[in-house]
């Protein structure tokens, strides 16, 4: 068989993850070849991502080249999927979840700053809405781009701190402080890499899915079917998180206002069994118990 082509943003942080699936098909005796993409998420550096009026802003310039056959796999950030994938495309595996978690990053003047006290940039409405649950008086600025280019805007800009995934600061070895955030509730499917394939490509999908992580498959599939049932797109201020333990799996989800003063929050520990759908499930207990007002309101001033 000739090698598979693996189709990747060129971003340093996307470059690794492609070389991370890469590494896991050698493994297998599989040939491999990295196709990098440029994405109009990536163009863009200037609104925040909820203003571009698109779900999967940094995955459909790969899906168009996956449903062109210029690629035969795609390498993504999972929690950058929409919910709702394009007809014929399919996800195909999940690597190992490694680090979940959203830290805060400080300039070094801010150090001895308390959380309140601290003018945060980030463009994520989730980390916004979270954090004024807890800080209400809060005051944010927008900030796009990879890590380097976050880190460097930090530097260089009127603010504090910033959030950031650990993830992509461990994949990418840096060597910065950071402080974990246990106010934070995950955005579904944070810290995973999913590969996405054509339908129509069995024998390749055939051959990818062997690198599936199936424990971590599980988690992330609860945490995108809550989200998908909210409705949420990438945008509204939704965290989930699942963790399975054995056969015990424990759910922590919340679903927020923009303002952060109305959050209805979910702490959930079950059995877990293959047959019922928990993601819908917990969804559907939101819904019922304000969330679906929230979810209008929501939409309604984005």
């Amino acid at each position: 068989m000739k090698s598979i082509r693996i189709g990747t943003r060129n971003s340093a942080l996307a470059l690794w993850q492609a070389r991370e699936v890469a590494r896991h098909l050698q493994n297998n005796n599989y040939l491999t070849e990295i196709v990098p993409i440029v994405s109009s998420g990536d163009k863009n550096l200037t609104q925040p991502l909820y203003s571009l009026g698109i779900t999967g802003v940094f995955t459909r310039d790969l899906d168009v080249a996956l449903l062109n056959d210029e690629i035969d796999i795609a390498v993504h950030s999972l929690k950058d999927v929409p919910t709702q994938l394009p007809e014929k495309l399919e996800l195909i595996a999940y690597l190992e979840r490694d680090y979940p978690q959203d830290v805060l990053i400080r300039k070094e003047e801010s150090r001895n700053k308390e959380f309140h006290e601290l003018k945060l940039a980030t463009s994520s409405l989730r980390r916004r809405a979270f954090w004024l649950k807890y800080y209400p008086d809060a005051t944010f600025s927008d900030i796009r781009g990879n890590i380097q280019t976050r880190l460097q805007k930090l530097e260089e800009g009127d603010f504090d701190a910033t959030i950031l995934s650990l993830a992509g600061i461990k994949r990418m070895k840096m060597s910065i402080d950071y402080e974990m955030l246990p106010l934070m509730i995950s955005a579904p499917s944070q810290g995973v890499i999913t590969v996405a394939g054509h339908s129509d490509k069995k024998e390749i999908n055939e051959i990818v899915s062997q690198i599936n992580h199936k424990k971590t498959q599980i988690c992330v599939e609860m945490e995108r079917n809550f989200l998908r049932t909210l409705e949420g797109g990438c945008t509204a201020p939704i965290g989930a998180y699942a963790e399975l333990i054995e056969n015990q799996i424990r759910f922590k989800a919340a679903l927020c206002s923009l303002d952060g003063k109305n959050c209805i929050s979910l702490d959930e520990n079950f059995v877990y069994n293959e047959t019922e759908n928990f993601g819908e499930k917990f969804a559907k207990v939101v819904l019922e118990n304000g969330g679906k007002e929230l979810m209008a309101e929501i939409k309604n001033k984005l």
